[in-house]
């Protein structure tokens, strides 16, 4: 019964941590995507509602980026042990 108590603490903190990784992820791609509109040489430096919408794709990617890669290597580190 304390095992399995303890067993969903840890994967309640494990699933907090890769939901703020993904947060952070999402954030900097964004942020990312729309410094490159904002100061990328050659371009019109305007961000108008493509590169929003360009920004948004990029941190979703991002985030389904991090997440996956999170999922995966722990699911190897689970599996070593």
């Amino acid at each position: 019964m304390v095992e399995q108590q303890q067993r969903n603490d840890v994967d309640e903190a494990w699933e907090a941590r890769r939901r703020r990784a993904g947060i952070v992820a999402f954030f900097v791609g964004f942020v990312a995507t729309l410094a490159f509109f904002a100061f990328g040489p050659g371009l019109p430096h305007v961000i108008d509602g493509g590169a929003v919408l360009a920004a948004i794709a990029v941190g979703g990617l991002a985030r389904w980026s991090c997440q996956s890669w999170m999922t995966r290597t722990a699911g190897r580190k689970a599996g070593r042990l």
